[in-house]
Formats: structure tokens, C-alpha cells, sequence
């Protein structure tokens, strides 16, 4: 089937996924939550990582997604039921050839973005789609070095990909209106809404949210508050779900500096200049839920941070 022929099958029919597979390149918890999410929608999913251990532990993360929305009544068990066997696991990128749909989960770091992506254009079929999950890097900085940069795009989904209903779509400013075209398809048919943002760091939704956490470290920083405290505010004055420094121990704060370096390099902004706190504690490695502890204490996750 040609790129064009797959896009338009997709557009035509977005729930239509028996014949096209996704390929999830890192089984962290974004790409454990995205191949939960494909599986969910009728995709076969192959969530891939470096080593078994880590791709299992993925596939393992997916499970306990799925089992958390049957539990909140958002999904139902037999849905939950037929969706995890949808889900595979690769190790390494022999098998990326089979999808129809490629989506890279792999840690904020260009360098490393543009390497996988380098990878996957020479192991992916010409046809497929390539997506990037980046949340803060420019898709056309990603794809600077790709022979066909027309065929990337940035989808990117939202910590947990299950609950959230937002997808933030990124045309690089080669990407081509049809793979864009197919990106909101697919998003589409994983029941999303999408907002669409020029290709900028950090987009729309990453530069708000880091200027959010940021000033909340700041004033912890400074001793204005406590962080119990802050979180009350932020929550029940502006009735945000969640207090700043719970939503950063959920992103991780390995994440959330790697985002403002990304930001402050991008504009120069002393906005994006990352609190000493925050450094602080990805020094002590208290990154937040992941590692068990960040600005709170959590249980320890079974196998240790990813």
C-alpha cells in the first residue's frame, strides 16, 4: 500500500486499525500508556525498549494501566480483556518494518531523538507514518538529519495517556500536509482532542506548564510557602486537578529540567531557567513517582525507576 493510500484509508475510516500495527519505541511510562491506549482502540501494538527487562517491565505498566481505568469505571473488563493481547514486545528495532504507525516514547534528548530516528528510517517501511511523542523539542530539529523529514510529525500524548482526552499535534516545517493529515486521524481514532501548535520549544502546552512548576520551586525555593501549601492554592484557587509540585513528582523532575533547559536554550528566557531546587533533587535522584520519592513520598515502584 502506498503513504498515500494508507492515509487516506485511515482518514476515510479512523477505527478501521485490523490491518495496521503501531510500533511504540521506548516502554517507559509514555510509551507503556500509548501502546495501553492503540491497544484499547483496536490497534496490535509492539512496544518496544533496548533490553527484555525493560520492555517487559513496559508491557507490565500497560497491564496496570488498563486494570486502573476498569477499576475508575472508565473502561470495561471485557474491553480491558481484549485489549492486552494486542500487545507485544520487540527488543531492538528489527521489527518496526511491520507498523503502519511509528511512535518514538524515548527520553527528551535530541541527540538521542535524532539517532532513533535515523535507525527507524532505515528499518521502518517507506509507507509509515514516524511520530514523535517529544514534548518540548522542535520536530524540525528531531528530523534535521533524516533523508525524508516530510514524513515526521510530533504527536504528543499526556501522563496518564489513558485519562487524558488532549493530543498535541506539531507540523516540523517540512512535515507533509498529509502525514499531518494522518497523524489527526489517528489521533482521532484513539478518541483524543487535538490542539495543533506551530513547531516552537515546548510548544503550547509544555511552556505553560513549565513556567507553572517553575515559579512554584522558585517559592518553595525562597521559603514563601511550604509545598503543601502551594499545591492547596494552586488547586482550589485556580482548580487545577492537581498542586504543581504533585503534578511534577508525576512527570518526573529529571523530566521537567530536561523540558526548561530545552526551553531556555530555545528563547534565553529567565522563565525557563530551572530552579537550583529542581537540580537539587535530580542530583539526590528524588525524580518523583518513579523513584518512589520527590517533593512527596511514594511507594516504590516494582523494579526500580526506568
Amino acid at each position: 500500500m502506498s503513504a498515500g493510500g494508507l492515509l487516506a484509508g485511515m482518514m476515510s475510516d479512523p477505527r478501521a486499525s485490523v490491518l495496521k500495527r503501531v510500533f511504540v519505541v521506548g516502554a517507559g511510562i509514555m510509551g507503556s500508556g500509548i501502546a495501553a491506549q492503540c491497544a484499547l482502540a483496536g490497534y496490535p501494538v509492539t512496544l518496544e525498549d533496548v533490553t527484555e527487562e525493560l520492555a517487559r517491565r513496559g508491557l507490565a505498566n500497560a497491564t496496570r494501566a488498563l486494570d486502573h481505568a476498569v477499576e475508575r469505571k472508565k473502561v470495561g473488563a471485557g474491553e480491558r480483556d481484549a485489549a492486552l493481547p494486542r500487545i507485544d514486545i520487540a527488543i531492538g528495532l528489527r521489527r518496526a518494518d511491520s507498523a503502519q504507525i511509528i511512535v518514538e516514547a524515548a527520553p527528551e534528548d535530541l541527540g538521542l531523538k535524532r539517532r532513533l530516528f535515523a535507525e527507524l528510517e532505515e528499518a521502518a517501511a517507506p509507507t509509515s507514518l514516524l511520530a514523535s511523542n517529544t514534548s518540548s523539542l522542535p520536530i524540525t530539529a528531531i528530523g534535521e538529519e533524516l533523508k525524508d523529514p516530510g514524513r515526521l510529525v510530533g504527536i504528543h500524548f499526556f501522563n496518564p495517556v489513558l485519562q487524558m482526552p488532549l493530543v498535541e499535534l506539531i507540523p516540523g516545517h517540512r512535515t507533509r500536509p498529509e502525514i499531518l493529515a494522518g497523524a489527526r486521524a489517528f489521533a482521532e481514532s484513539l478518541g483524543k482532542t487535538i490542539v495543533t501548535s506551530r513547531d516552537t520549544p515546548g510548544f503550547v502546552t509544555t511552556r505553560a506548564l513549565a513556567v507553572l512548576v517553575n515559579e512554584a520551586a522558585w517559592m518553595l525555593y525562597e521559603g514563601v510557602a511550604t509545598k503543601e501549601d502551594i499545591d492547596a492554592a494552586y488547586k482550589l484557587g485556580f482548580h487545577h486537578p492537581m498542586g504543581p509540585f504533585e503534578l511534577i513528582d508525576l512527570v518526573g523532575i529529571d523530566t521537567a529540567v530536561a523540558i526548561l533547559d530545552v526551553l531556555w536554550d530555545g528563547f534565553r528566557d529567565s522563565r525557563y531557567r530551572a530552579c537550583p531546587l529542581l537540580r537539587t533533587m535530580v542530583s539526590a535522584k528524588k525524580l518523583g513517582r518513579k523513584t518512589g520519592e520527590g517533593f512527596y513520598v511514594y511507594p516504590k515502584p516494582a523494579g526500580g525507576a526506568r
